[in-house]
């Protein structure tokens, strides 16, 4: 199926791994120009090269900028060159960021504050400025990929989550604001999915409920009535869905990727 991405521009914050990698690699397959944002150049580098070996003659459409998103000022900057590169922002994918989880007894006022700054305005940072230009230009695609925690609320998790939810309501409500400039705004709410944020986070399970890693995705894999946790691929496929034209009339949707483990009417 054509999506009818050839050479359109793709922002991904988060682009160097898991989801966000996953994402990169499908666009570039659609020919798109993929510009990967993240705080880490080696890292950076690394998923470039990677890229480059999967995707036949991708190499030249991949550019990488290093820039601490919790900044506003280093993501601008990111972002301007982006499109200094590859010319104005298509579609924005921002992946980017995680709060670390605690438990309610170690919250503090400065744990909910890094949550936010990590998770919140990672993708804020980014989205506000891209989304302004692409209402003045008439036309362009959010994709917020955020996390199932922000609906259903984890006691190990309550500051991450809490980031989540107001990134779904951010999400909403710039998709109604500017949807009458052209612009759509999707959020894609991933469950549990085999990457290393995924790793870190069980480990924090692991402790708390005083348990091996192993057991701790194997109750993670329990509570999946698909029996199995999702891939970065099968996340990327709805990503890449949403930023296509086959999705034209999607906007300000939510879309909780999960397995069926929470049965929620939505």
């Amino acid at each position: 199926m054509d999506l009818h991405l050839k050479n359109h521009h793709i922002l991904i914050t988060g682009g160097s791994k898991g989801i966000g990698l996953a994402c990169a690699k499908l666009f570039l397959e659609e020919g798109a120009k993929v510009s990967l944002v993240s705080r880490d150049l080696a890292t950076l580098e690394a998923a470039k090269t990677t890229l480059s070996a999967q995707v036949k003659d991708a190499s030249n459409r991949i550019a990488v900028y290093s820039a601490d998103l919790r900044n506003a000022d280093s993501a601008l900057q990111a972002l301007d060159a982006a499109e200094k590169s590859f010319g104005p922002l298509d579609v924005l994918v921002n992946s980017a960021g995680a709060a670390k989880r605690a438990a309610a007894p170690d919250l503090t006022p400065a744990v909910w504050r890094d949550a936010m700054d990590a998770k919140f305005f990672t993708y804020i940072n980014m989205m506000d400025p891209a989304i302004k230009r692409m209402g003045a230009r008439g036309k362009g695609v959010v994709v917020n990929v955020v996390g199932a925690g922000g609906k259903v609320a984890s006691t190990l998790h309550i500051s991450g989550g809490s980031a989540n939810a107001a990134l779904m309501l951010a999400s909403a409500g710039l998709a109604a604001a500017y949807a009458p400039y052209g612009v759509r705004v999707n959020a894609v709410n991933p469950g549990a999915t085999l990457t290393e944020r995924l790793k870190e986070g069980l480990s924090v399970v692991a402790k708390h409920e005083q348990i091996t890693q192993e057991q701790a995705v194997a109750q993670a894999t329990k509570k999946i009535p698909l029996g199995r946790l999702a891939t970065p691929e099968e996340v990327a496929d709805t990503v890449v869905y949403l930023a296509s034209d086959r999705s034209s009339y999607v906007t300000g949707t939510i879309i909780t990727m999960d397995g069926a483990a929470h049965a929620l009417v939505v």
